[in-house]
């Protein structure tokens, strides 16, 4: 630490807080909050953090401003506004939406029903934001086929109607408005739909619901059926908007969920609205980290985040793990079972799968990140000490002993480089032994590496368990190379993967990008380990049968194999055929072998 900042540190007091790192031109880099300001502080300079980002950041910071506050929420609401307002480079860029569409009831007398980018602080009601424009589009629908609400600007005020300023348009004459711009409409009648609207855009159908009969049975008992019908029509519309929404439970109303899912480079936060059983808004986002900030943090960053854009007003949170704080006038619960716990999931769910939907997309528009991504959850996963940019994998094929191959992929950034693959003939093994052979293929595949100077692998992986394992490690060990290079094990039953001198295995998760990656070098290497093995079988095969025969050397037995391409067709060959590959004398000698071979066997 630099001698100045180690007075600012020693100073600082041991209270809530936003601290602020500047570096030495007066640019800000990063804004934090803290339960502790000293401590949270300190933590940055007294340790190398894992993260490169971090001990870049701590090497550029030149100067620290503090703000302190009463609480650790304040300081969180502090610092979620001050990084919307100068968006440090070390922080997670947040969004201000602005831009979302909302609902909005208009402060006037006859309320108009609009839909906005922009809030006005004039008293007006706004609901949203709507992350999905088709979802408010169909909202807006519903409203304007359940209710004659008026589109026209006029200022409808108590003075103008008694003055008859104005005349309905062709809204009242196709039955859109009732024409309360000419008094033909009651303001009481109005407010009554403007109430059910409000409740409709709440999530609370009941309301809706009992407007629609109450007008219908009205009609029916003044025998105006036509009218009695739509408003059935109307009816019959809104509950089928409400079957449609999705029902999580009767007994659960008002309540906001949150859930995070995270790799290495990004978090996906999901939001849920639920009111009155049902879900009535959801939104996820995808968080850029920059420093490797852990879920707790950006789940509260998401929480404050999304209170505020969303205006949420909610008394109780649900979250999926306990977060160290408290926010005032919020219950925060984690579920774990039941209904509760089902919500969670759901909200779970949601941030997978926007995270395979980015990933795919991603993969697609983005291949440098998509495979950077993945080298680095590696890295992570497999407790490697650099990407695994580079992997080798090894299996061993034999049948009882013979004709025993090792197959040898390569692997570059996560894809088959099928021209760096090789097959080793074993040498100096006898018999079944998987143990040895793997020993001998090791060290042979390595110091030839060695003495060309070519680039070892950051990971080895051997299809096997401990015993695989153990033989590897011989001829690593025995080539200086422990400590170069990593070696795993990966155990086909349950994939469980093997490291040196560990006795215990490592599970990872059966989805995991890393296992799948693992899966597919092993049964690549597994392939072509088989393929060689068959096509050295079969080679061995017909050069067995035709050395049988007197008189045929190899070189006579490689002319007719590239002739005729198997020993069937040579069988079947005319002594003419095989006189112009082999002369006269060698195909006599072939015609009369086979033919007393099919002599034999009649």
């Amino acid at each position: 630490m630099k001698e100045h900042l180690k007075l600012i540190v020693a100073t600082l007091p041991e209270t809530p807080g936003v601290y602020q790192y500047y570096n030495k031109k007066g640019d800000l880099l990063y804004i934090g909050k803290a339960k502790n300001l000293k401590r949270r502080v300190s933590s940055y300079f007294n340790k190398v953090h894992d993260s490169n980002r971090t001990n870049v950041l701590v090497k550029n910071i030149d100067a620290i401003k503090t703000i302190n506050v009463n609480t650790e929420y304040d300081a969180l609401l502090l610092e979620n506004n001050l990084i919307k307002e100068h968006q440090p480079r070390y922080n997670i860029l947040l969004k201000d939406g602005k831009t979302y569409p909302w609902i909005c009831i208009k402060n006037e007398r006859f309320p108009r029903i609009m839909s906005t980018r922009q809030v006005i602080k004039d008293g007006s009601e706004y609901f949203g934001p709507y992350s999905s424009i088709r979802t408010m589009k169909i909202l807006m629908g519903l409203i304007k086929d359940l209710y004659q609400i008026r589109t026209c600007a006029y200022d409808l005020s108590v003075k103008n109607i008694a003055n008859h300023k104005y005349k309905v348009c062709l809204e009242y004459h196709i039955g859109n408005c009732q024409g309360p711009c000419e008094g033909y409409q009651a303001e009481e009648d109005y407010n009554l739909q403007i109430k059910a609207i409000r409740n409709l855009l709440k999530g609370e159908f009941n309301d809706a619901k009992s407007y629609l009969q109450d007008k219908m049975l009205a009609y029916a008992q003044d025998l105006a059926f036509e009218k009695a019908q739509i408003v059935k029509e109307k009816l019959d519309l809104l509950v089928h908007y409400q079957a449609k929404s999705t029902i999580v439970s009767p007994f659960i109303s008002n309540v906001d969920v949150f859930s995070i899912t995270s790799d290495e480079e990004y978090a996906y936060v999901n939001f849920l609205k639920i009111h009155h059983g049902s879900i009535i808004q959801s939104y996820t986002e995808e968080w850029k980290k920059k420093l490797d900030e852990p879920d707790e943090e950006l789940l509260l960053r998401a929480i404050i985040e999304f209170t505020e854009r969303f205006q949420l007003t909610s008394h109780e949170i649900y979250v999926p793990f306990e977060l160290d704080i408290e926010i005032p006038g919020k219950k925060i619960t984690v579920p774990k079972i039941g209904e509760k716990r089902h919500i969670i999931d759901l909200s779970l769910k949601n941030t997978r799968i926007f995270r395979l939907e980015q990933l795919k997309q991603t993969k697609i528009l983005d291949p440098d990140r998509h495979t950077n991504r993945i080298m680095q959850q590696m890295k992570t996963d497999l407790r490697l000490p650099n990407e695994p940019r580079h992997i080798e994998g090894f299996d061993n094929s034999n049948i009882q002993g013979t004709n025993a191959v090792s197959a040898c992929v390569v692997f570059k950034d996560g894809k088959p480089s099928k021209k760096d693959y090789r097959i080793f003939n074993v040498k100096t093994v006898e018999g079944p032994n998987d143990f040895a052979t793997m020993e001998e293929v090791i060290y042979r595949r390595y110091s030839r590496v060695l003495e060309e100077g070519e680039t070892l692998p950051q990971l080895i992986l051997i299809d096997g368990g401990k015993g695989q394992l153990s033989a590897a490690l011989k001829s690593i060990d025995q080539l200086g190379l422990r400590g170069k290079v990593s070696v795993i094990g990966i155990a086909k039953r349950l994939e469980e993967l093997y490291y040196p001198n560990d006795p215990y295995p490592l599970y990872l998760d059966k989805n995991s990008e890393t296992l799948k990656v693992l899966q597919q070098v092993r049964d690549e290497s597994h392939r072509f380990g088989i393929t060689r093995h068959r096509a050295k079988r079969s080679k061995q095969a017909f050069n067995s049968e035709l050395e049988n025969i007197p008189g045929v050397g190899e070189k006579t037995i490689k002319e007719l194999l590239t002739h005729f391409k198997s020993v069937q067709k040579i069988k079947s060959a005319s002594l003419l055929a095989l006189t112009e590959v082999v002369g006269p004398s060698r195909a006599e000698k072939i015609k009369a072998y086979f033919s007393d071979e099919k002599n034999s066997i009649g």
